[in-house]
């Protein structure tokens, strides 16, 4: 049931957490497949990354589509907030 479709978005700005701490991220892809460790069939898969600064700069995300889609509502209700409060 995976899509092989991939989202890739480029990112300015932004930073991730790793495991050596903060780092500035380029990237972001999202996918629906297999998980490597979440406990489903299939999630939709979000890696966060930054290839210059090589593997430990990677912040991977495996969401079930109910807390995929909570996700997505969060953050666009926090944008259109954030908006609000910007005009």
């Amino acid at each position: 049931m995976c899509t092989y479709h991939t989202a890739k978005v480029e990112l300015q700005r932004s930073s991730g957490k790793g495991p050596d701490g903060w780092f500035p991220l380029s990237s972001a892809s999202v996918y629906f497949d297999h998980p490597v460790h979440a406990p489903a069939e299939h999630t939709l898969n979000v890696d966060f990354i930054n290839p210059e600064r090589g593997p430990a700069a990677r912040v991977a995300v495996e969401l079930d589509l109910p807390a995929a889609q909570a996700l997505a509502w969060a953050i666009l209700a926090g944008i259109e907030a954030a908006k609000s409060l910007t005009e």
